[in-house]
């Protein structure tokens, strides 16, 4: 395992250990915990050093920087580490939200850090900045929503009752059909069926290779990233998988990380061939029902201005994308290049180009998913839930 550097800005005396996040110390470890529990904005399981350590687990070139100031541990920035001083996201594109853990009172500043951690730029896709330390790096804001229970999932259920009785009616109409044509409809979390999971990420990659967008589950590290968490449920952060079945068949599922009642849903299908049953529709107002008995409080769907988000959703934030530089002449052309990269291109091919980087690792890999997105250049759905 490589050992941990360190660089150092002398005039502020701060420093940056690079680490693998299986190497992190464990007096590092708690820091970055209590760090995630006193700012309300860090809460999702992306945030947490559980998940830097399972991408870790699966990417050799997963780093976190430990950022310190006269020997005290003020903040910590988990990436990929690529070439010429370029980062993105641990977990990019899977991390939904990234952020630069930090106190409020660390007066840590992302040039600074990336400095001290000798990158020149980190490329920014779902930021959370709290306390303000991208400043003009944030190129676009994207609205990002919740489902969070404050008293109870019937007190919500009510709420989205009262936005759309014709929703209720459909969802109890399509459940009946359901039942009728199919057996009893039954929501279950987390079966361990490994069938259930193949079939859904099967479902998944269909969708995926129907719309054109980049088969983000198609990589290794992608796969050994989502089967490894759906297997492992004896830590914190845990794989969980969702499902609706009618009678003995699947007939719809989520599944994303959950932590500390937060769960968060990368994949979202539904069996085609019971598309007029709207089973998205059912398994989502089940799910929302079900949140209290499975101890959750949020249910994120994520960044995105999908209608379907806002239909559940009663809870939005925003998170930014763009390019952070350091304050270096290598930082300041890269965000000159990025700044001539992004005029002329439009925003859904260059989100998916952008894509197409972050999960292809081969030169090879990215040159044939660039020649692919070209010949079918338009419309880029999102990573979205049914």
């Amino acid at each position: 395992m490589a050992s941990p550097s360190s660089s150092q800005l002398p005039s502020s005396q701060l420093t940056a250990d690079l680490v693998r996040p299986a190497d992190l110390a464990v007096a590092d470890v708690a820091a970055w915990r209590a760090m995630q529990a006193a700012e309300p904005a860090f809460a999702s399981p992306l945030l947490g050093v559980e998940f830097a350590q399972a991408v870790g687990r699966v990417r050799d070139d997963a780093r976190v920087a430990v950022f310190r100031r006269r020997g005290e541990t003020i903040g910590f920035l988990a990436f990929h580490q690529r070439p010429s001083g370029f980062a993105r996201p641990i977990g990019a594109p899977f991390c939904d939200y990234h952020a630069l853990i930090s106190r409020a009172d660390g007066g840590l500043t992302i040039g600074e850090a990336l400095t001290a951690a000798g990158l020149h730029r980190l490329r920014l896709t779902g930021l959370v900045d709290p306390f303000g330390r991208f400043g003009d790096a944030v190129a676009e804001q994207t609205p990002a929503h919740r489902i969070v229970l404050t008293d109870g999932a019937e007190t919500y259920l009510t709420s989205l009752r009262t936005q759309s009785q014709h929703r209720f009616k459909n969802h109890r109409r399509y459940s009946r059909a359901l039942e009728r044509d199919l057996g009893p409809v039954r929501l279950v979390a987390h079966d361990g069926s490994t069938a259930s999971y193949d079939l859904l990420m099967d479902w998944k990659r269909r969708q995926i290779a129907e719309t054109g967008v980049h088969d983000f589950l198609g990589a290794d590290w992608a796969r050994a990233l989502m089967r490894g968490l759906f297997q492992d449920q004896a830590g914190d952060l845990r794989g969980l998988m969702i499902s609706l079945y009618a009678g003995d068949r699947l007939v719809a599922a989520h599944f994303g990380v959950a932590q500390n009642g937060w769960f968060h849903p990368w994949i979202g299908a539904f069996d085609p061939a019971l598309k007029a049953y709207s089973p998205g529709l059912v398994h989502q107002i089940d799910a929302v029902a079900a949140m209290t008995g499975l101890g959750l409080s949020v249910y994120d769907l994520g960044a995105g201005s999908d209608h379907w988000k806002s239909m559940f959703a009663l809870v939005q934030t925003t998170v930014g994308s763009g390019l952070a530089t350091a304050p270096s002449f290598s930082g300041r052309l890269g965000g000159a290049v990025d700044r001539l990269w992004r005029a002329p291109m439009g925003g859904r091919l260059r989100r998916r180009f952008d894509q197409i980087s972050a999960v292809e690792l081969t030169l090879g890999g990215r040159l044939q998913g660039a020649a692919l997105a070209l010949r079918r250049a338009g419309p880029t759905p999102s990573r979205s839930k049914p």
